[in-house]
């Protein structure tokens, strides 16, 4: 019988490489820490030395001035601290709906490269080559001119079906008063719920080569769930809706010109880098696998659909997330179109309070935790795409 293996001793010595590379880290570790500090310290002995104030007592100070477009409550009587968490709000709102518009157009383009029609093919190359080419700043104050330049005046909107008006002063749609809340509510519920069939689909498939239902069924367990939602709050059956006055549009819901030309403008950018991402990942799975597919008798749409596109994801998944990243750190251009994101707010924060160490420290927090927190969420669905590959 095999002489059992000594057991490991863990005993600490120059001579272990495993010992020296512990002690490198720490060493490394330690002199970034008295790096940090060394700047921290100095920079606040420079600003003491002149006079300049620092700390983030501010935060709780009368901000003073009004932020035209907000999710919640604000009033220029609120605190610094108030209003940049009202920008906060919004340059998240703007991330999420471009994740959201970038991703749909984006695969719509990518798979459009390897339609059959020849016409479809030469669109979306146009359109990747043409929209990823010309810098964002340009493309954002072109959108940004069109509303404010080629739409008619607020007294004079266009008026589709007298509900929506379109304008210089935005897109005003119908609203309704109470409830929406519960109703969002029963969206997200929906939405999970929908995710959860289409695996379920996806994995019957997988098991028996039998296809169900993917788009109806989640659709009408979104419907009901946002039902029930209505039912929760109420069955609330006020709504407020737009009309046309003599100087402007009153009532409903009202995305602003800059909301809309920042919104535009990303979703278009990055939907072209979007776009050959797809592209690549569906490139990336063997000609083999659409035989096979073709053999078996599905058609185009089913190959792209059940076949190729979930094996394209592992590919597809981490330059995805770059783009995300990069729509995210890019809607700090909104301040060139006059929408009140964290970074414009920010800056007149500073202007006001002189503190720009502070502000600025802040607008880096902002971005590295919403950057950390997309790049968590996208990571864990590359894992799971990844287990379900094995």
């Amino acid at each position: 019988m095999p002489a059992s293996p000594p057991p490991h001793s863990r005993r600490w010595s120059l001579n272990s490489r495993a010992t020296r590379g512990v002690i490198y880290q720490v060493i490394a570790l330690a002199l970034l820490a008295l790096g940090l500090w060394y700047l921290a310290h100095n920079t606040q002995l420079n600003m003491r030395a002149r006079g300049i104030q620092s700390g983030f007592d501010f935060l709780g100070a009368n901000a003073g001035f009004d932020i035209g477009e907000k999710l919640i409550d604000y009033d220029p009587s609120q605190s610094y601290g108030k209003a940049i968490w009202v920008g906060v709000l919004n340059t998240v709102k703007v991330a999420i709906a471009g994740i959201v518009f970038t991703t749909v157009l984006g695969v719509m383009l990518g798979v459009g490269r390897f339609s059959r029609n020849a016409l479809v093919r030469g669109l979306c190359y146009g359109y990747v080559e043409a929209f990823r080419n010309v810098p964002l700043l340009l493309q954002l104050l072109m959108w940004y001119l069109v509303f404010i330049e080629l739409l008619p005046a607020a007294n004079e909107a266009w008026a589709f079906g007298g509900l929506v008006f379109l304008s210089k002063g935005g897109l005003s749609f119908p609203w309704p008063t109470t409830g929406v809340g519960a109703v969002l509510g029963g969206l997200a519920v929906g939405a999970v719920a929908g995710v959860f069939w289409r695996r379920r689909v996806q994995q019957r498939f997988e098991a028996t080569g039998q296809d169900g239902d993917r788009f109806w069924a989640p659709l009408a367990m979104l419907v009901a769930f946002a039902l029930v939602g209505w039912v929760v709050a109420g069955m609330p059956r006020a709504w407020s809706v737009p009309e046309q006055l003599a100087f402007m549009v009153d009532g409903g819901m009202a995305l602003t010109p800059e909301f809309m030309a920042l919104l535009i403008g990303l979703t278009m950018y990055t939907a072209s880098f979007v776009a050959e991402v797809v592209r690549g990942g569906i490139q990336s799975v063997s000609r083999g696998q659409d035989e096979a597919a073709s053999a078996l008798g599905l058609n185009p749409r089913q190959k792209m659909k059940l076949v190729v596109l979930p094996q394209a994801m592992r590919v597809i998944i981490p330059p995805l997330t770059n783009q995300y990243l990069n729509l995210t750190k890019n809607s700090s251009l909104a301040v060139v179109v006059g929408y009140p994101d964290v970074v414009s707010i920010a800056n007149t924060t500073i202007n006001q309070s002189g503190r720009a160490v502070e502000c600025i420290a802040i607008i880096m927090l902002v971005y590295l935790s919403t950057s950390l927190t997309t790049s968590l969420v996208m990571n864990a669905y590359n894992r799971r795409m990844a287990i379900k590959e094995r």
